[in-house]
């Protein structure tokens, strides 16, 4: 859900909300957004000249663990008139660089806290989890080098096997470079582009004050942002930096040939129906960027800062003016890292290939959550279903037309006058009985709490927030009132830890009247959006917990109250329930509270596109549990894409369909027979890979590994699939090509690699390492499973995933060019944490030589155990010839029946060929056995 206020005055705001009901569509303004020359940290940055820092490294030397230096600025002669300006600090900066298992590098410059700087300078708290800080390696020498050209020495330090640090003290520089070839990978102010404002005390008459589109920024600090340079040696491309809506390569922002020159912009916005290929930020801020070359090898560079922050990506030849001679000609992907505030907590991640980057990444914020099983399923959800008639008849219109789905959301509108955490007594007389009722079908109900709070002493919750004093402040210390859905709102300060307790508690059954275990929730609006406020959101003179500024802050606000709603519901379930929670704001470390998706999209083919290098980067910066709302949020959808849509989203890793109040309805059934059909087979898809996918979960909440990932990630060597962002991977296993264009006939595939592939549902072979014309089905879209793979799957459609847990299972072995395969099933009871003390089963099956067996993977010291009488009920070989009429099961000496079969067994789905298949083996899932064919 979005707004669109602008810098509305307050009396005719209440009218504005009222005729939101009435308009279909607003356009996105750009003119209620800064641009970066409206920006003044950003404009000063983008104007600077290669060799603008004079900064050294002073006095470096290993001091408890860490190389410590301080950064001082090189004596300048005397420039001539109209020579170029290089900034001086006042003060030295300190300086510190740590080193960590797995080749990871941690780079702090602060202010020195000794010399009485005017306040202490914001640092993100509980985002690096605390098992990363255990894995720091104590350095205890270092070494010097003097690199060609310099006339002083360099230090360098062990990063890992293959790499080591080196920190350049004259000009000051810091990069990775391979130990064996001493070839750079990674580096920090190649360019001398550093500067870093210092704050200071106010001189009389200096003008500190920012204003834009009415609104005056007091910035009682004055000047206080962070720039510099870092470089990617060996890369073709960078990613990273979600949340915008372009291509998963990021393109260049400045140089020759740029024709829109404005950087890629991380500062959280309620953006109402956004841009496609745009720079512009939306709704969460992540500062990680990965490149890739066709080495095959990655690096990435991640920078824990919660202030606006802005990124140049440099086209080659950006510099060819700047007479500076680098110390390097490998090639390289020049990168401008620019910032409003805080200070440089950066790490450096050297990795093998893409998959070590997104590990290390993940060690330093924290692994995706593991959802519960039905999260993984099918959403339902529109703003709003009116009334809980309303409910009954949705939910009975899906068993109708033999559709499953898992969960039903209520939007704004169930709420007693936008008071969260309440109910409309009128629509919704009796929320626990209806939450039952869906319960009864294994089905969740969810409901959204947003970040604003009614200013109604009436309200319970606002009540004692006022009271207490846990609100943000306005720059004079007042609670800071801003508009937003209920009228005058105002907003938890979710940095202090105790105002996060107080409002966890807030979920639990006896404060949250009406709700029952079988309610999840829903956080919107927290970026946070503040209709009147300045970009639609708070002020940056705001103040929170600790007297930090708002401007410091501001990324990491809606990830806090994500915190604090995921921690409210596990204290709701006495530390039993994983929790479910969507957020649209997010932040580094959000994967360890639970899902978001990509916001207000538009019913067009170009946000169906759009969607798929958006949820792949969110992937690589550890979200994996994303999507985006199927149909578009705006606008109604025309049949055809509706089902595209579908049909991609049931390949989400989060699977939702969603859609604004003024939208006409658009529930699966409302589209004709044949269009109800294609959506129940695209469903159908989704909760017959369930097992695969949940698998996959397992995976990603382990190795930090994206559930949706892109081809270079598991091709990292293929560089045809570098820029590819039409086509993507679930897990290692499936290979998925959307269909983006109205009535398309034909539809291109890359299929990477030099085995084969088997099409998912027709089992038809493709041959690797081509890119293959496929005529454009009505009933799906491209998808395939890799040869030499295995994939769980579950054939009989119930009304949820809850109702299909002791259903059986199908495995399909995918064979390859040796006559092999291997897959992974994951099964554990689906809503607990006893997973975490060893209770669940994890399976490999591997088969080869014309035998299958099923390995435990579990580990022999767990505390606890899961089992389950579920049995593997048919197993698929696809490129076995026929031949073998039997297979042995051992242990016991069985003997079943091999013959031909069907791959998919709903009627119209799939083809009309037979595979080699063994039937009704009965194999238990949680046991070792082995099937050979004879």
């Amino acid at each position: 859900m979005a707004s669109r206020i602008g810098g509305c005055r307050r009396p005719l705001l209440l009218l504005f909300l009222l005729s939101l009901a009435s308009q279909t569509a607003f356009s996105w303004k750009q003119d209620e957004f800064r641009n970066c020359n409206q920006t003044p940290f950003c404009k000063r940055a983008r104007s600077r000249k290669p060799g603008y820092c004079t900064l050294i490294a002073d006095q470096v030397s290993i001091s408890d663990g860490l190389l410590t230096a301080k950064l001082i600025p090189r004596p300048i002669p005397n420039q001539e008139e109209g020579g170029e300006d290089h900034h001086q600090i006042a003060k030295p900066l300190l300086l510190s660089v740590s080193i960590y298992q797995s080749g990871i590098l941690r780079l702090k410059i602060d202010e020195d806290p000794a010399l009485d700087p005017p306040k202490t300078r914001f640092q993100v708290p509980e985002v690096v989890v605390s098992e990363f800080d255990e894995t720091m390696l104590w350095l205890s020498r270092v070494s010097t080098e003097t690199l060609d050209g310099d006339s002083a020495p360099s230090s360098v330090v062990y990063l890992s096997d293959g790499y080591e640090a080196v920190l350049r003290h004259d000009p000051f520089e810091l990069y990775v470079r391979e130990k064996s070839s001493k070839s750079r990978l990674v580096s920090l102010n190649s360019h001398q582009l550093f500067d870093f404002e210092e704050l200071r005390v106010k001189n009389e008459g200096e003008e500190w004050e920012e204003r834009f589109k009415g609104h005056t920024d007091t910035r009682p600090y004055g000047p206080q942002s962070i720039s510099f340079d870092v470089s990617f040696y060996d890369a073709e491309f960078v990613y990273g930096l979600p949340e915008h809506a372009t291509s998963l390569a990021l393109k260049p922002t400045k140089g020759p040939g740029v024709e829109y020159s404005e950087p890629y912009r991380l500062f959280n916005l309620d953006v109402f129906e956004y841009l496609h290929e745009s720079p512009f930020g939306l709704y969460g801020s992540i500062p990680l960027m990965i490149a890739h070359g066709k080495t095959g090898k990655s690096s990435g560079f991640f920078w824990l800062n919660s202030a606006e922050m802005q990124i140049d990506v440099l086209a080659e030849g950006w510099n060819a003016d700047s007479g500076l001679s680098l110390p390097s000609d490998q090639k390289r992907i020049d990168t401008l890292w620019m910032s409003e505030a805080g200070i440089v907590d950066a790490f450096f991640f050297a990795g093998l290939g893409p998959k070590d980057v997104v590990s290390q990444y993940t060690a330093v914020t924290g692994k995706p959550a593991m959802p519960q099983h039905f999260a993984t399923a099918y959403h339902q959800c529109r703003w709003n279903y009116r009334d809980e008639e309303d409910v009954e008849n949705v939910d009975a219109k899906f068993d109708e037309h033999d559709i499953p789905y898992d969960v039903l959301w209520l939007d704004i509108e169930h709420t007693d006058g936008k008071r969260y955490m309440t109910w409309d007594s009128v629509m919704f007389p009796h929320p626990e009985e209806m939450q039952k009722k869906l319960a009864a079908k294994g089905r969740r109900m969810v409901t959204i709490v947003d970040p604003h709070i009614k200013r109604d002493d009436n309200y319970y919750i606002h009540k004692e927030a006022a009271e207490k004093g846990y609100y943000v402040k306005d720059s004079s210390g007042k609670d800071f009132d801003g508009w937003c859905w209920p009228g005058s709102s105002s907003y938890l300060d979710v940095l202090s830890p105790e105002v996060r307790m107080w409002f966890s508690d807030k979920f639990g059954f006896d404060s949250y009247k009406g709700s029952t275990p079988s309610l999840y929730i829903w956080n919107d609006m927290n970026e946070p959006s503040v209709f009147n406020g300045p970009e639609i959101s708070m002020p940056r003179d705001a103040l929170h917990f600790g007297g930090v500024e708002h401007r410091e802050l501001h990324n990491a606000y809606g990830y806090f109250y994500h915190m604090a709603t995921s921690n409210g519901l596990v204290k709701r379930g006495d530390g039993k329930d994983r929790p479910f929670v969507l957020s649209r704001a997010f932040f580094a470390g959000t994967q360890r509270f639970g899902s978001v998706w990509t916001g207000d999209n538009t019913a067009d083919w170009d946000h169906l596109r759009a969607s798929v290098p958006m949820i792949l980067t969110l992937g690589l910066s550890g979200i994996s549990f994303s999507g985006a709302d199927v149909g578009g949020f705006f606008g109604n959808p025309e049949p055809e894409l509706l089902v595209r849509w579908y049909q991609l989203g049931a390949f989400y890793p989060f699977f939702r369909a969603h859609a604004h109040q003024d939208t006409k309805r658009r529930e699966p059934w409302l589209f004709g027979e044949r269009n109800t059909k294609l959506i129940r087979q695209a469903i159908h898809v989704r909760y017959m890979l369930l097992p695969y996918f949940y698998t996959v979960f397992r995976e990603s909440n382990t190795t930090g590994l994206p559930v949706m990932r892109p081809l270079w990630m598991e091709f990292p060597s293929d560089d045809a699939t570098f820029s590819n962002d039409e086509a993507f991977m679930v897990g290692s296993s499936l290979l998925v090509q959307g269909i983006y264009t109205e009535r398309a006939k034909h539809v291109s595939v890359y299929l990477p690699g030099d085995e084969l592939w088997y099409d998912l549902l027709s089992g038809a072979p493709y041959k690797g390492s081509q890119t293959h014309k496929l005529v454009a089905l009505e009933d799906r879209i491209p998808a395939f499973q890799k040869a030499g793979t295995i994939i769980p799957r579950k054939d009989r459609y119930r009304r949820s995933s809850t109702q299909m847990v002791n259903d059986p299972y199908t495995l399909v072995i995918a064979l390859n060019s040796s006559q092999a395969a291997e897959g992974e099933l994951y099964i554990d009871d689906g809503k607990s944490f006893e997973f975490m003390q060893g209770a669940y089963i994890h399976r490999r099956f591997v088969f080869s030589n014309g035998k299958l067996t099923s390995l435990d993977l579990t580990p022999n010291n767990k505390k606890s155990k899961f089992t389950s009488q579920t049995v593997i009920e048919r197993i698929i070989l696809l490129g076995h010839s026929p031949g073998p009429k039997n297979a042995l099961i051992k242990p016991g000496d069985g003997k079943v029946e091999v013959g031909l079969g069907p791959l998919v067994l709903e009627t119209g789905l799939g083809s009309s060929s037979s595979f080699v298949t063994i039937r009704k083996p009965s194999l238990p899932v949680d046991k070792d056995w082995t099937v050979e064919l004879v």
